[in-house]
């Protein structure tokens, strides 16, 4: 080999050791979270799918039974199925109303000359709330001995006794529905907000000197510009509806006096409620718990997308 082309090959060498040098270092820093993620939320995911291919109590060993946990949860198992209905039963309570009134409500805050920062502060208040606090005080709402609903209405004569909220099957999906509309309004309401502000100020005058009147203007302009926002509220809602849990857990967990796993009859079992049963209280069936987390994820996927596809804008859908 000649002298040139060694210079040639150290100089090849030198220039990309040079190049890849800088490259280096988005990935050295990076490395720090990639493994953080590996560790504690990619590899429980994988694991916990391997898991529900087991039967496992958590202490002896594994036994690996395919697809049966699967087949078992949606063919022979009424109490899942029951508590997706819940859970469905209860999202289409809250969900559209929450919607409605949010926007409702931020479009009136929106347009308020004085009072607007304290207005958005009360109504944000619930959603920084704890969820401990917010199931103390609807138990202690709808309570039939000691409520305060029951107190006003047979204080007025319009019950002759207490009635039984937190007992009756309808009346207690309301409850948990009101419970997550209370919560949330505050949060839709500024979301809501954030996007009017964006709005060009041009297409209210110009709608205003063709004669447009306020609630058409709202129907024919707010409305549809804030289309985005309300895929992406319809969207989050769906996702966090079929993962409901804190709402009818604190509601029935001993606060109005008598601990209940899923409510009266289980109307107020949710599909997160069933896991964590099955995971930790009456059970501890960690492989059947694992096929109803996954099959939760493929409810949420499925749920997302036809969300999405009702609620986008046509040339949004693809």
């Amino acid at each position: 080999m000649t002298v040139n082309a060694q210079r040639t090959i150290a100089s090849s060498a030198a220039s990309r050791k040079r190049r890849w040098g800088p490259r280096m270092w988005p990935y050295l820093f990076s490395l720090p979270f990639v493994l953080a993620y590996a560790a504690f939320q990619l590899y429980p995911v994988v694991y916990s799918f391997v898991l529900s291919l087991h039967d496992w109590n958590g202490i002896g060993a594994k036994t690996y039974i395919g697809f049966k946990n699967y087949v078992q949860l949606w063919t022979n198992d009424p109490l899942f199925l029951k508590s997706l209905w819940n859970t469905l039963i209860m999202m289409a309570m809250f969900i559209p109303v929450t919607m409605i009134l949010g926007l409702l409500l931020a479009y009136w805050t929106f347009h308020l000359v004085r009072g607007k920062n304290l207005i958005q502060t009360i109504n944000v208040l619930p959603y920084i709330t704890t969820p401990v606090a917010i199931g103390f005080i609807f138990s202690y709402i709808f309570d039939w001995q000691v409520g305060l609903l029951n107190l006003v209405l047979v204080k007025f004569g319009w019950l002759k006794e207490g009635f039984y909220w937190l007992q009756d099957p309808w009346t207690s999906r309301a409850v948990i529905a009101l419970m997550v509309v209370w919560r949330n309004l505050g949060y839709f309401m500024i979301i809501y907000m954030a996007g009017m502000t964006v709005i060009p100020q041009d297409v209210y005058e110009a709608a205003k000197v063709d004669g447009s009147t306020g609630l058409h203007t709202f129907r024919r302009i707010t409305m549809p510009l804030l289309r985005n926002i309300t895929v992406f509220l319809v969207v989050t809602s769906v996702i966090g509806g079929l993962q409901l849990f804190d709402e009818p857990k604190l509601l029935y967990g001993g606060w109005s006096g008598s601990a209940q796993v899923g409510g009266p009859d289980n109307t107020a079992l949710t599909v997160i409620w069933k896991f964590v049963d099955e995971s930790f209280i009456s059970n501890t069936r960690f492989g059947y718990a694992s096929a109803i987390a996954y099959s939760l994820f493929v409810l949420i996927v499925i749920f997302s997308m036809l969300s999405y596809r009702l609620t986008a804008p046509k040339e949004d859908k693809r």
